[in-house]
């Protein structure tokens, strides 16, 4: 990597224009289609390729990064072994969480959702795919840091989320904080911290979700200075 103390080479902006009608058409069909997407807790155990993973993951790849420094990792685990250790250990800090760490108000707003500390799912998923947040690396002794490491995450991981659905699996964003676990369990140095850790699959054939009321478009847009 290291610091760049030259402008990069510039190239044309490979862009396609499309008529107002077809980008209607599109959003459309992208807005009905992702409206359907909703996280999954109980996963078949049908292999998916670890081709279709790799090229998800290529397409939260492109996400945009301060500085082009796309500070993450992505670790693509369907080891069963592992992910048993990865089970054991995230059900333990949410025994926790849920026993002594969390606050009633916060288990007072899960409660509609049905979560627990109980976590099959990281077993029973085909893959389990887990992001680090890169703060900082180091190269030939040097120490560079990498620009809104969360806000780049951030966008890559939603990127992630969407590609999966698009492809047609199913994910489920899981924090079991604090998550250094990961870190230890799968080698990662400590410049790295974990952000997210997403099962990836096929729904259960007996899948169910939690049947509630996403908030409102109103309610998350607002036009200008809002007195429009």
């Amino acid at each position: 990597m290291g610091e760049s103390v030259l402008p990069a080479k510039i190239k044309p902006y490979d862009f396609s224009r499309r008529d107002e009608a077809d980008m209607h058409a599109r959003a459309d069909a992208l807005l009905s289609e992702m409206t359907g997407r909703r996280s999954c807790r109980m996963f078949s155990s049908e292999p998916v390729p670890r081709e279709l993973i790799e090229k998800v993951i290529a397409i939260a790849h492109t996400a945009p990064s301060g500085a082009n420094r796309k500070p993450w990792r992505f670790v693509a685990v369907d080891n069963p072994q592992l992910k048993k250790q990865i089970r054991e250990a995230a059900e333990k800090e949410e025994r926790e969480n849920y026993d002594h760490r969390f606050p009633q108000a916060w288990l007072d707003a899960l409660e509609p959702i049905g979560t627990n500390a109980h976590k099959p799912m990281l077993e029973e998923a085909p893959w389990l795919v887990v992001m680090f947040r890169i703060d900082w690396e180091e190269i030939d002794g040097v120490r560079y840091k990498n620009y809104y490491p969360s806000e780049s995450t951030g966008i890559a991981a939603g990127m992630f989320v969407m590609a999966c659905h698009q492809v047609g699996l199913a994910t489920l964003t899981d924090t079991p904080s604090p998550m250094n676990f990961l870190r230890d369990l799968l080698g990662r140095p400590d410049n790295e911290k974990p952000y997210l850790l997403l099962p990836v699959g096929y729904p259960a054939k007996d899948c169910t979700v939690p049947d509630i009321p996403k908030k409102p478009l109103h309610e998350a847009l607002q036009w200008n200075k809002g007195n429009e």
